[in-house]
């Protein structure tokens, strides 16, 4: 990995520029308008042709059988199985606790609020070049914890014209409702309008390439949406007590995503040093190695600061989707951390577990976005509702003021509203 010097060069390629938009982006934005477009028009029609045409696939149907449900989960190697319902136990246990503590209502005042969850949520998978069971678990399972009523998986077929085996599994285990073997920008827009085949729902969620993420942009409004996912990426602060091993290792591992970014800021050229040797070293007895080595020489690199402070500093202003924390203390510097999806604290609190079986959502906020959103979590699937109750007291107190604003701003109608409650409440209007 390429090794820059000093703070100031370090911010310089963390900075996020406002991105220009290419030729390729809109030709790729007219390309998702005309499917979201042909797909209002034509329907499940218009699902088997881009199936056929993106995927490669002719399908005889577009809904996943529950026989051929069932028939995956039971013939699933047994220890895969039990890997998924362990991942799938402790995302519920997680998710429950923080139901527990954030869906507290208040209806006892005559102000107050409480929750419903959302009715019927549709998760989007990726899986056409592999099964991804674990971001249909960890977009399924809180949704289900959450209360939601009908949760509609769509994820493509692979090359064999059906959808894996591993996915279906995956999906019985998290109690999915409805499995449509469709995906990428199509997927998106049939759940966001519906067909006569699969039922329009009121929230997408679930990561997607380039094209599933901008439909999901652009279906924005007519239902909702969780976020726009981008590339995946990591920043490792190290210090001299860091493992170089663990931390090359974390390293390698984010850029085995392909077209995501691993970076490491470590406290002195020695650090940096020994990491670089171990990635190395490790990237030789990896399978996937010329993926990693091109993806690190196209976006990661090491920078060396003068200490943990400034490699803080640089990950608040990069707000990454994850950050690990590889120092001496590391529990010490929780309080500074403010712009980042997750945090990893200490050498065994690494990435690839929470990728699988630690128990929040590893749907987590990219691209500079964790300076103002969170990763996936139990508020995503429910709706806080206001609750509001007055008497005639509280018209005297507050209906004056009120009456007085609404004249303000022109709205005759509004502070007549609240005078005629005034005038009963014996309280003349303003």
């Amino acid at each position: 990995m390429k090794i820059i010097e000093g703070f100031a060069q370090a911010k310089a390629l963390l900075s996020r520029q406002a991105k220009q938009e290419t030729a390729a982006d809109g030709e790729r934005e007219k390309s998702v308008r005309r499917i979201i477009a042909e797909v209002r028009r034509r329907g499940d029609a218009a699902l088997f042709d881009f199936t056929e045409q993106f995927d490669g696939v002719k399908l005889a149907q577009l809904e996943v059988t529950k026989a051929e449900i069932d028939l995956a989960y039971r013939t699933l190697d047994k220890k895969l199985l039990a890997a998924m319902k362990l991942a799938a136990a402790r995302i519920t246990a997680y998710h429950r606790e923080q139901q527990k503590a954030l869906l507290v209502e208040s209806r006892r005042g005559r102000l107050g609020w409480f929750f419903r969850p959302i009715k019927r949520v549709g998760v989007h998978v990726p899986g056409f070049s592999a099964p991804l069971p674990s971001s249909l678990l960890m977009t399924a399972v809180p949704a289900r914890v959450a209360g939601v009523k009908e949760i509609i998986l769509v994820t493509p077929p692979q090359k064999t014209g059906r959808v894996s085996p591993v996915t279906l599994a995956a999906a019985k285990i998290a109690k999915i409702d409805r499995v449509f073997s469709i995906g990428g920008a199509q997927a998106v827009a049939a759940l966001a309008y519906g067909t006569a085949s699969v039922p329009a729902v009121d929230k997408i969620c679930g990561p997607g390439n380039a094209y599933a993420t901008l439909a999901k942009k652009l279906v924005f409004g007519t239902v909702g949406i969780d976020g726009l996912y981008g590339p995946s990426e990591v920043i490792i602060i190290a210090d001299e007590t860091a493992n170089a091993a663990y931390a090359a290792a974390d390293l390698l591992a984010q850029a085995e995503h392909g077209a995501a970014s691993a970076i490491l800021i470590a406290t002195s050229r020695p650090v940096a040093d020994n990491v670089n040797r171990e990635v190395e070293a490790q990237l030789k007895t990896l399978a996937r190695r010329d993926i990693i080595a091109a993806d690190m020489a196209r976006t990661g690199f090491i920078a060396v600061v003068a200490d943990v402070a400034e490699g803080l500093a640089l990950a608040d202003m990069y707000a990454p989707e994850h950050l690990c924390l590889l120092v001496k203390d590391a529990a010490s510097y929780v309080k500074q951390v403010n712009n980042v999806g997750c945090l990893f604290v200490g050498e065994n609190a690494i990435e690839a577990l929470v990728d699988y079986a630690a128990g929040p959502s590893h749907v987590l906020p990219t691209d500079g976005t964790a300076r103002f959103s969170s990763g996936l979590n139990i508020m995503d699937f429910v709706k806080l509702i206001s609750l509001v109750k007055m008497n005639k007291s509280d018209m005297k107190q507050i209906g004056g003021a009120a009456a007085a604003i609404a004249k303000a701003e022109g709205l005759d109608a509004h502070a007549r509203a609240l005078e005629k409650r005034l005038e009963d409440a014996g309280q003349g209007g303003t």
